[in-house]
């Protein structure tokens, strides 16, 4: 778990046309990530 204030590890996600995004190629910048933790699950 990170703590307010702690900077956030490094991970490389798709965007939505299924290209790799690095967080670090975005420090400098305002990140928002979002997820639907149940948008996978069924019900």
């Amino acid at each position: 778990m990170l703590h307010p204030g702690t900077t956030a590890p490094d991970f490389t996600l798709p965007d939505e046309h299924g290209n790799p995004v690095h967080l670090a190629d975005l420090r400098g910048h305002w990140v928002l990530l979002w997820w639907y933790p149940k948008a996978s699950t069924p019900g």
